[in-house]
Formats: C-alpha cells, structure tokens, sequence
C-alpha cells in the first residue's frame, strides 16, 4: 500500500440530508431562541433535522454551555449571553462610550442607553441605570416595563428614539419594510437637529432622546439614548446627549 492510499481523508462535517454540523447547531439555538422551552421534537421539525441528529446537537450544545434544559424543554445557555454581552459592531464602541455613558447618567439621573440596529430593530447593547432615586418611580427609566432594564428583552421596534435616529442617517436599503409616508420629512428633521425624541410612542410613561454615534463613517454606527418620564424636558436632554455623543464619536475616530 503506497503512502497516498495509507492516508484516509477526513469525514465532511455533515449531518442528516447533507447539511453541515455547523449549519444544523446554529439552526437549533435559533429555533430554542424562538421558542423557548420547546421540546425536541419541535426544534427537530422547525429545523429540518431527525431527532436523533437533533438530541445528539442539543447535548453537545448544552455542554458548550449555549444551550441548557428548560423543564422538559431547552433554553439558550449563559454561554450564549455572555457572547452577546461582547458583541459590538464597532471596534471599541462599548470601551469609547462606557464612561460618558457613565457620567450623562449621573448628570441627569436618567438611564442611558447604547444601541445599535440590527435585522430593522432597536437592538440595546449595553445600559447605564439613572440614580436609585428614580427606581420604582411611575414611567421610570429603571421600571421593569422599560426598554432599558436588565429585566426585559433587548429588541424593540426599529421606531424608538434610537432607532430613528439610526434609520434617518443610515444608507440606503435597510430591512425595514415600507415607511410611513411622513418619515422623510422626520427624517430630516432629526438630521438637522441631530436628535431624536420619543414621547411615549413606544411605551406609555416612558419618553425618550436620543442621539447618533459616528465612527469614522459618515452613517452613525450607534446611538446614545436617554430614557425619562414626561415630565422632564427632552430638548434639554438632547444638549446634554448630543455632548456626550460627541465625546464618544471623537473616541471613536469620527473628525
């Protein structure tokens, strides 16, 4: 036997149907993400996969940490959080906005928020909670209905303050199905002020400014958001965000 026949060639990583191993994980965290407590034989039939290709992912996955047992269902793993908590889609945009974020909170004793868009929705990527005054309060930032509280989901509606001023100063081409028919007069008019505002358009009780971040790119890559209850004043607010912001796009590259 000569030495190019003694040397046996890797298996592809392939599972049931052809699809690769990769492919079949990737699609099971996202049908537990959609469906949080389902069980086995649902995740298999949203995903295409036999059960037992399935079963054998999903203990693999739950070793891995990414995914973990939900009663007599899965969830996604701490693994997976914890990943997220380090994603970012600017090299350095949590590190350049951690302090200002820090000290608008504390200047205005409101919550602060870092986002980004992501599949057409406002995606939170990290919060700074206001002084512990305000916790507990009606239509408080750090109520647990708001969007900036550890305690709910990440995404909202691409309409929200941030992610207005996401949309209006963004390229073209944005999956965000079709705009209101008013959105292009809005649109400027948050380019010209360089803020955007949410009064209670998105939660009752809870008001919103927020402002666009710059990298070294022409379209804001993120937004710095301030959340508050009606009372307060949102132009004011929108002074003190657009310093910050500018504080952080100045770290970020942006001339």
């Amino acid at each position: 036997m000569n030495q190019a026949t003694s040397v046996s060639t890797p298996a592809p990583m392939t599972g049931a149907n052809g699809r690769g191993v990769l492919e079949g994980a990737f699609a099971l965290l996202r049908a537990v993400e959609r469906a949080e407590g389902a069980r086995l034989t649902r995740l298999a039939a949203e995903c295409g996969l036999p059960k037992t290709t399935a079963y054998r992912l999903l203990e693999q996955l739950i070793e891995l940490g990414a995914v973990q047992r939900s009663g007599v269902g899965y969830g996604i793993g701490p693994r997976v959080y914890q990943l997220g908590q380090r994603w970012q889609p600017f090299p350095g945009l949590r590190t350049a906005a951690r302090e200002p974020a820090r000290r608008l909170a504390a200047a205005t004793g409101m919550a602060v928020g870092l986002n980004v868009l992501w599949q057409g929705q406002t995606l939170v990527l990290d919060w700074t909670p206001g002084r512990a005054a305000s916790i507990g309060s009606p239509g408080s930032p750090d109520s647990p209905d708001s969007p900036d509280s550890p305690d709910t989901e990440a995404t909202w509606p691409w309409y929200t303050a941030a992610g207005k001023v996401l949309v209006a100063g963004a390229h073209p081409g944005l999956p965000l199905g079709p705009l209101p028919a008013v959105w292009q007069r809005e649109a400027e008019a948050i380019r010209d002020l360089g803020a955007a505002f949410d009064r209670e358009g998105v939660l009752a009780g809870v008001c919103c400014v927020a402002v666009p971040l710059y990298g070294r790119d022409r379209a804001p890559i993120a937004a710095l958001s301030v959340l508050t209850d009606p009372s307060h004043h949102l132009d004011r607010l929108a002074d003190t965000a657009r310093r910050a912001g500018a504080a952080i796009s100045s770290a970020l590259g942006h001339r």
